[in-house]
């Protein structure tokens, strides 16, 4: 890990919930929201494959904020997706409207929890 970068979620275990950020380009969110709400089949399936649920994307002007949870642990995930072609052709697809997505190193950009709240459940 370099000197001054957040920890990421390298050793997240199983149902461990990760974060990571991305920066749209300006004029780009109507394109990026329309792609989400048609998600390819074959994307959906190898998110299923990898373990990926409890997935979210978070939109604020241009920032995105992805929230997730895995069934074998994020090392397992990023494998499983990492090594897909369907991954690599839906990245490709969306790259036109990204301004950021990695540090300088190729990491994404970790965001680290700093509160939790976990409060009592609606049921008690």
């Amino acid at each position: 890990m370099s000197v001054g970068r957040s920890p990421g979620p390298a050793d997240a275990g199983p149902g461990e919930q990760v974060c990571h950020l991305y920066r749209l380009r300006p004029g780009a969110e109507e394109e990026y929201e329309r792609r989400h709400a048609e998600i390819w089949p074959e994307m959906s399936a190898l998110l299923d494959e990898a373990g990926i649920y409890d997935y979210h994307i978070y939109r604020h002007g241009l920032l995105l904020i992805c929230v997730l949870r895995t069934r074998h642990g994020h090392s397992y995930a990023r494998r499983v997706t990492g090594g897909s072609t369907v991954q690599e052709r839906w990245t490709r697809s969306l790259t036109h409207l990204f301004a950021e997505i990695a540090d300088t190193d190729g990491e994404p950009l970790w965001a680290y929890p700093v509160f939790h709240h976990v409060g009592r459940s609606p049921e008690t």
